[in-house]
């Protein structure tokens, strides 16, 4: 009788100890995981997620026609108004009343009583906001000032740098890190158009 309970409570103690193992194993695999995921690619995961619900692309990327209509072209993904492109001809009379803003058909150009603003490139590169500090794109998105310089012109429609004054900053930081994981677009947006020149 003895020997049945030394076998039972051997029996037990090895699953036991295997289920031990086994959670202990599936501890280090989390580990090894989380080792891999480091703070910067958390931020551009979380980046990549706000400039996607922002709608972020829906003016700083050209277009091209898919399947359910225009969808941002990827190769030039947020790299702004297309400067290969004419800007092309609008009733400028419309848009002089006051009453019509006009969008052109990349929806990265816009025509109204401020003159005509282009979507900005945002990509890394040198043409974009490769060589803009965190505190440049801080000020662009909390102040609304062109290139995030405090002597510059206010950023202008449709722009809606005021729905993004009471972001967080580790949101904020999250954007600036993820934009500057994307790939460099090499365009020089035009200058904003005063009124009197359109």
């Amino acid at each position: 009788m003895r020997t049945i309970y030394i076998v039972i409570a051997a029996a037990i103690w090895l699953t036991c100890a295997a289920n031990t193992q086994k959670q202990a194993r599936k501890g280090l695999k989390t580990t090894e995981v989380l080792r891999h995921e480091s703070p910067q690619a958390d931020l551009v995961k979380r980046g990549e997620y706000l400039v996607t619900i922002m709608g972020c692309a829906d003016c700083h990327s050209p277009k091209k026609l898919g399947p359910q209509g225009p969808v941002p072209d990827m190769e030039r993904f947020l790299s702004g108004f297309d400067s290969a492109q004419p800007l092309g001809a609008y009733d400028k009379n419309v848009v002089k009343t006051g009453q019509w803003v006009i969008f052109n058909a990349q929806n990265t150009a816009f025509a109204g009583p401020w003159g005509v603003s282009f979507a900005a490139n945002l990509t890394p590169d040198d043409t974009g906001i490769g060589t803009w500090t965190f505190e440049q794109f801080n000020l662009a998105m909390r102040k609304g000032k062109f290139k995030g310089i405090q002597a510059n012109r206010p950023l202008l429609p449709p722009m809606p740098w005021q729905n993004y004054t009471k972001m967080s900053s580790a949101d904020m930081k999250a954007i600036f890190v993820y934009l500057k994981s994307l790939k460099p677009v090499p365009n020089v947006v035009p200058a904003h158009l005063p009124p009197g020149q359109i």
